[in-house]
C-alpha cells in the first residue's frame, strides 16, 4: 500500500474532532426513532436558510435531487432547453435531463472557469431566435425554447451574476444556481451594491452535502434554497412522493428526502463552517504567495466581486500527468475536476457536440489539477506540496 503524507482530502480528522457531538446526533435518533423528517430536518433547514440569507431551505436526498427539484418547481418542463457550462460534474446536466429538458453548453471564462457572461450574451443573440409570444429565445441548435440558465459556482467561487441576471431579465429566463460547491461563498453585486450569498440570487439554488464538500454529511444529502414560498412548497412535495399530507398526493414526486440523522450532523457542522471556510481561504492565499512566481503554474483567479470558499484549489500546469506523477511519488494526493468536459462525454454524444466547439473548456480541462486543500491541512504539508511542484518543474527544465 502506497504511503501518502499529504492526502488529497482528509475526512477523518474533522469527524474525530466532533466525534462526541456527532455520536450524540445518532444517539438522539436511536432514542426517538426519528429517522425521516421531523425536528432535526426542520432545525437544519431553518439554520441553513439563515446562513444563506434566504427565506426557505428544503432538505433533499442529494445535490442532484435538489437541482432536479429546483428546476421542476421553478417551471422547467419537457421540451425545454437549459443553458449551462460543460466544465462541471455530470450531476448538473443529469438534473436538467431528469427534469425533462435538454442541456445546451456555453463556454467558460478562462480566468474563473465559471460561465462567461459575454459568451452567454453571444449565444442568445447569435444562436437563437426570439419567440415574440413568450419573449424567450428559441435555440437554433435544438429548436427548443430556452427557459433557464444554470450557472455553476465552480470550485467554491461564484459566477459573475449581475450580467447573467440582466440577460435573464431581457430574455425572460429563470436562473437556478448550482451552488453545490459554494457553501458560504459570496458575490458583490454592483447593481445592488452589497454582498450576496451563494444560493440567494436566482429563483432557487441547489446545494450538495456530499461528504467531501465544505459542509458535508456522513452520507448523501442536499438542499434547495429559495425566497419563493411557491417553489419551496412544490419542492417539499416533490421530495416526498408528491404528498401534501400523508397519503394525499397532489402530484407525482420522488423519494428524495433528507434523513434526520444527516440533517442533525449537518446542523452540528454548520456552526463550524465559517471557521472552516476562513481556514481554506488562508490556505489558498498561502498557496498563491508561494506559487505566484512560478512561471508555469497558473494559480486561481479571484476577482474583486468574489469571496470564494475554495472547495477546491485548482491550478493549471503544462504537463499535468508529469505533475501528478511527481506529486504521487512524493506522497501527495491530487485530483482532476474535470478531465473530460461534459459536451465530449460518451453520455452526451447524442447532443452532437464535437471537439473544438467549446475551446476554453477543452483547453483548461487538459491542464487543471486540484491540490490538497482542507481546514486540517498543515503548513508543513502545504510546504511539501509546493516543494514537490517546484522540484517537478526543475526536473523537466521549466524552472531553474
Amino acid at each position: 500500500m502506497e504511503h501518502i503524507d499529504v492526502p488529497f482530502l482528509d475526512l477523518v480528522t474533522p469527524h474525530l474532532e466532533m466525534e462526541e457531538q456527532l455520536i450524540s446526533v445518532f444517539r438522539k435518533a436511536l432514542h426517538s426513532a426519528g429517522f425521516i423528517g421531523g425536528t432535526p430536518v426542520q432545525q437544519f433547514e431553518e439554520a441553513f436558510a439563515q446562513f444563506c440569507d434566504v427565506e426557505h431551505c428544503v432538505g433533499a436526498g442529494s445535490g442532484t435531487d435538489a437541482l432536479r427539484f429546483a428546476l421542476t418547481a421553478a417551471g422547467v418542463s419537457s421540451g425545454d432547453s437549459i443553458l449551462t457550462v460543460p466544465n462541471t460534474f455530470i450531476a448538473t446536466t443529469e438534473a436538467i435531463t431528469q427534469a425533462g429538458a435538454v442541456p445546451e453548453f456555453v463556454d467558460v471564462d478562462e480566468r474563473t472557469y465559471n460561465l462567461d457572461a459575454e459568451k452567454l450574451r453571444e449565444y442568445l443573440e447569435v444562436h437563437c431566435n426570439l419567440d415574440p409570444s413568450s419573449g424567450r429565445p428559441v435555440s437554433r441548435r435544438t429548436g427548443r425554447t430556452i427557459t433557464a440558465i444554470v450557472p455553476v459556482h465552480l470550485y467554491g467561487q461564484m459566477a459573475d451574476m449581475d450580467p447573467i441576471l440582466d440577460l435573464a431579465r431581457i430574455y425572460n429566463l429563470l436562473v437556478i444556481e448550482d451552488a453545490c460547491q459554494a457553501h458560504g461563498a459570496e458575490y458583490y453585486s454592483r447593481e445592488q451594491q452589497r454582498w450576496l450569498k451563494a444560493g440567494s440570487i436566482g429563483s432557487a439554488a441547489a446545494f450538495s452535502f456530499y461528504p467531501g464538500k465544505n459542509l458535508g454529511a456522513c452520507g448523501e444529502a442536499g438542499a434547495v434554497t429559495t425566497n419563493s414560498p411557491e417553489i419551496a412548497a412544490t419542492v417539499r412535495k416533490l421530495r416526498d412522493h408528491g404528498q401534501a399530507a400523508k397519503y394525499y398526493h397532489d402530484i407525482e414526486g420522488y423519494n428524495g428526502r433528507l434523513d434526520a440523522i444527516q440533517a442533525g450532523i449537518l446542523h452540528a457542522k454548520l456552526a463550524r463552517l465559517p471557521e472552516w471556510n476562513a481556514q481554506r481561504r488562508q490556505l489558498a492565499q498561502r498557496y498563491n504567495e508561494q506559487l505566484s512566481d512560478v512561471e508555469d503554474v497558473v494559480v486561481p483567479f479571484e476577482p474583486s466581486c468574489s469571496h470564494a470558499i475554495y472547495h477546491l484549489y485548482v491550478v493549471r500546469v503544462p504537463d499535468r500527468q508529469e505533475m501528478q506523477d511527481s506529486l504521487k511519488a512524493a506522497g501527495i494526493g491530487s485530483g482532476i475536476h474535470y478531465p473530460v468536459p461534459l459536451h465530449l462525454q460518451q453520455a452526451y454524444i447524442g447532443l452532437g457536440y464535437r471537439a473544438g466547439d467549446l475551446r476554453v473548456t477543452e483547453r483548461i480541462s487538459a491542464e487543471i489539477v486540484s491540490l490538497p486543500i482542507y481546514p486540517q491541512l498543515t503548513e508543513a504539508q502545504q510546504d511539501k506540496v509546493v516543494t514537490a511542484i517546484k522540484e517537478c518543474l526543475i526536473a523537466v527544465g521549466r524552472v531553474s
